[in-house]
């Protein structure tokens, strides 16, 4: 399963960014499209992102693991959605990691497995992935600075 990956040092905590980086209410702080977060519950949550286009979509996510204050994984629940013929599965992965006095390192990972006729645009997929989690981490640092 193909990867984008992207990190950025934030001048901030550690525990400040995760803060804002694991909260789903934050998201649309920092998670680029999303205009609001609904049915938060301690393991799920939906993503309502606005396209180019000005529609809504909703996107809805299960968190699959977690470290308090280091990592945390979620999936989106693809079964019965229009990402499902485009998707096999999209984890996300954050990692919160501190780097010296008031600095924190944020990783953001997309693993991306395509389905039908999508796995042959794999490239584009990664290089949109890589083009959105690069986006994200201007966000944590707008939100805690």
């Amino acid at each position: 399963m193909p990867a984008a990956r992207a990190s950025r040092t934030l001048p901030a905590s550690s525990a400040a960014v995760w803060r804002v980086a694991a909260d789903p209410y934050a998201l649309p702080r920092w998670w680029p499209r999303v205009v609001r977060v609904e049915g938060v519950k301690p393991r799920t949550f939906t993503m309502v992102m606005q396209t180019a286009r000005g529609r809504a979509v909703r996107a809805d996510f299960r968190v699959t693991e977690q470290e308090q204050g280091r990592r945390r994984v979620w999936v989106q629940e693809l079964a019965g959605t229009p990402f499902e013929k485009y998707f096999a599965s999209v984890v996300t992965e954050l990692r919160v990691v501190p780097a010296g006095d008031s600095q924190a390192t944020v990783t953001l990972e997309m693993r991306q497995r395509l389905r039908g006729i999508s796995r042959f645009g794999g490239f584009m997929a990664s290089r949109a992935a890589r083009r959105i989690l690069r986006e994200a981490l201007n966000g944590p640092a707008e939100a805690v600075g």
